[in-house]
């Protein structure tokens, strides 16, 4: 058996589960890389990432460089003598780094590879209709999440799933498949399998404000998978026409009642409990929205102090 010594390298929270696991399972963690301090909200105060909030609490040595093939850093990664490197959720490593270890570099993946490589997995296998994704871990290489797969676990994605709920799931069974990754990595008993490329691979693009804007004349499956697989962050965003009013709201909740129906694209439809804006087959039913300037609000609430004038639509 291998005596393992582990670098951690991850920023958000769907990192620091798998972090969590390594430790609970007494894992030599000899160092954690992580983003540096930021500063954010409306006071500008530095705040600290997910992964290194943890890694803080547990004692354990952090690292957050702000260049990756700055020869300092390189230098504090060389004497903390990793022989494994573990990638959940940060960024893309220079070859100088993922080669350090001697048994290499390995990267915890929200997708079925090869389906999905990039930034946005969870979000894109919602938006595009998907019934299942997964995670898999893979060695690190040249190229972005292409190198040789070690495991994978398949996940259902439910009907009326958002992209925070799958966000979820797929956190807590990664780092489970972490936890397997590293026993068979420490048992000399990896067998890889290179990733097959097809024509037909789904790319998970870096989400943006063309791409997380709703388009009222796409299909009502297509309007309702966009505005669940961008829930909640980013947000499914449109503009709202409402008299004088051309406002750019953002979408969180919806349900779709596919029917036929004579009104055009995008009018709106509201009484005192329910605010739906018809397409091509049916209705999108809003749940929860949120105006310019305000915070996100259930539709039941908006209604009780805001008014849709007739010819109201969205854009």
């Amino acid at each position: 058996m291998k005596e393992l010594r582990i670098i951690f390298m991850g920023t958000p929270d769907f990192a620091v589960a798998t972090l969590k696991t390594l430790v609970e399972a007494k894992y030599n963690i000899v160092g954690v890389i992580t983003a540096p301090d930021k500063p954010a909200g409306r006071g500008q105060k530095l705040h600290e990432s997910a992964v290194k909030q943890y890694a803080v609490a547990q004692n354990l040595s952090v690292l957050q460089p702000t260049n990756l093939k700055n020869e300092d850093f390189l230098k504090e990664l060389k004497q903390l003598n990793a022989n494994l490197q573990i990638v959940v959720a940060f960024r893309m490593l220079p070859k100088v780094v993922w080669q350090m270890p001697a048994y290499g570099t390995f990267n915890l993946h929200a997708s079925l590879l090869p389906n999905y490589r990039g930034a946005a997995p969870i979000n894109w296998a919602i938006i595009n209709g998907e019934t299942k994704t997964g995670v898999s871990t893979f060695f690190i290489n040249e190229e972005i999440d292409t190198g040789d797969m070690i495991l994978q676990e398949t996940v259902e994605i439910k009907p009326d799933e958002n992209a925070g709920s799958l966000h979820d799931t797929l956190m807590n069974i990664g780092s489970a498949l972490v936890l397997k990754t590293v026993k068979l990595i420490e048992n000399n008993s990896v067998n890889t399998v290179p990733q097959k490329d097809t024509s037909d691979i789904k790319t998970a693009y870096k989400l943006n404000r063309e791409n997380c804007k709703i388009n009222w004349n796409d299909s009502l499956e297509k309007i309702y998978n966009l505005i669940r697989g961008l829930s909640p962050y980013p947000a499914g965003w449109c503009t709202l026409i409402n008299g004088n009013d051309t406002l750019d709201i953002k979408i969180y909740k919806a349900d779709k009642e596919q029917v036929s129906h004579n009104h055009a694209v995008g009018t709106i439809l509201s009484s005192k409990k329910e605010l739906k804006v018809a397409v091509s087959n049916g209705y999108i039913i809003i749940n929860e929205i949120k105006l310019p300037g305000k915070r996100s609000m259930d539709v039941k609430s908006l209604l009780n102090g805001y008014t849709f004038e007739a010819g109201a639509r969205m854009l």
